[in-house]
């Protein structure tokens, strides 16, 4: 395929992703039924990406989006099956503000209402979902992505996927959602979950949990832009800015985390000539306009440590004192396993391997990490720094086991074997 025809295709999905949520909410503002709306949505997106390469993007996409989901969703309702399951569940998600049947134009000429994005993002991150609906169903009904896309995302079969959907917009309708903007008593709170939703899409996305890549850059993209969006909805929200700083600081180093042929580059010894230095700009920008101006949050926190990592020319040079004092912050502010984990490794590196080594132990008993091979790497990495071969080597192979992520598992045992050839001969008489 040419080059021209590509760019063409990407632009074409790039629009798609962008109104998608603006076609939703304007049908689940005329018609409720948001599972319905969603379905209908879907079929134009498809509709557009199969006709719009080959027609032309029409001089108005998002209406004539809006017409082809509007016919999608007559078509359905004019079934009896359908006619009954709307009987039962118009009522549950009858909208605030429905706009007036008989004026559908109005609807279809007035300009985008950002808002509509904002209220599906918190209508995807329902408290009535688990975490893996919520993060399916923001990436089909916010982020424009089809099931097929997010099953393999996230290695699952795309019946498994559909199911995880289908079963997530049965749990909106059921939990009596209304398509409106949370009240604002529970409004900090439910935007909690939303970002820690795309947190969690990105960490997919850098890190993959399983398989034969370290990442996913669909995945991470996606979560850059949607954060990019809630940004822009909301740019008084420092925990907001403190999350697009961190994706954008983090993923700056994406280029150097792996070598041509796909094995892992640790931090200490990545090209920092190939970070991308406008992502590092815009990032640290971010930070810089955000701390101090707002209550600091722990994305905040984080962005802040990511900063450090950036700013440093070289290993070496990093600053590892002020990392630690913001790790040390950030326990207070959000503690939990994880942060501990990390507070070690920059409590190691500030005043020796053996420290932090004494703060790893204090996780040995914690059952939030008897399921990840981070601790075990982590231990691995310091009892490396502390000299202690034998015992590191042990840890490499432990961590291996534990993970599914094959680029970590050879990182992992490629270590081990390292040091299995640097270990002395066993004692003949022990």
């Amino acid at each position: 395929m040419a080059a021209g025809a590509v760019n063409a295709e990407h632009r074409i999905e790039d629009l798609l992703r962008e109104l998608a949520p603006h076609v939703l909410g304007t049908l689940v503002r005329r018609h409720g039924q948001f599972d319905a709306c969603e379905d209908a949505v879907q079929e134009a997106l498809l509709a557009a990406a199969l006709q719009w390469p080959v027609e032309g993007v029409p001089d108005r996409p998002r209406s004539w989006l809006l017409t082809v989901a509007g016919r999608s969703l007559v078509d359905e309702w004019r079934s009896e099956s359908a006619r009954r399951r709307r009987e039962e569940t118009v009522a549950a998600l009858e909208p605030a503000g429905r706009e007036p049947a008989a004026d559908p134009q109005g609807a279809f000429h007035r300009p985008a209402d950002q808002d509509d994005t904002l209220v599906l993002l918190f209508l995807c991150c329902h408290p009535a979902l688990s975490p893996p609906s919520q993060l399916a169903l923001t990436l089909r009904a916010v982020g424009g992505l089809t099931t097929t896309e997010i099953a393999a995302a996230f290695l699952v079969p795309e019946a498994t996927m559909a199911q995880r959907i289908s079963r997530a917009k049965q749990r909106v309708r059921s939990a009596g959602a209304r398509f409106e903007l949370p009240p604002e008593p529970e409004r900090a709170e439910r935007l909690g979950v939303v970002l820690h939703v795309l947190y969690l899409v990105f960490n997919e996305g850098y890190t993959t949990s399983s398989g034969p890549a370290l990442h996913r850059a669909d995945l991470t993209g996606e979560a850059i832009r949607l954060a990019r969006l809630l940004h822009r909805l909301l740019p008084g929200e420092g925990e907001v800015a403190g999350l697009l700083a961190l994706m954008l600081l983090t993923d700056a180093r994406r280029a150097a985390r792996t070598n041509a042929d796909g094995s892992i580059v640790p931090l200490a010894e990545q090209r920092r000539e190939l970070w991308d230095a406008t992502g590092i700009a815009e990032g640290l920008a971010l930070v810089t306009r955000t701390l101090g101006t707002v209550p600091v949050g722990p994305y905040q926190l984080q962005a802040a440590i990511a900063a450090v990592h950036d700013e440093a020319p070289t290993a070496g040079e990093t600053d590892w004192p002020q990392i630690l004092a913001l790790y040390e912050v950030l326990a207070q502010v959000a503690p939990g396993p994880v942060v501990t984990l990390s507070r070690a490794v920059a409590l190691a590196m500030a005043h020796g391997p053996r420290a932090g080594l004494a703060l790893l132990g204090t996780l040995d008993a914690d059952d939030r990490m008897a399921h990840t091979h981070r601790l075990e790497a982590v231990r691995a990495h310091l009892l490396e720094r502390a000299g202690d071969t034998l015992a590191a080597r042990e840890s490499y192979l432990r961590a291996a086991r534990m993970t599914a992520s094959v680029p970590e598992q050879r990182y992992l045992a490629l270590r081990a074997a390292r040091l299995h050839q640097l270990a002395p001969p066993a004692d003949p008489a022990g």
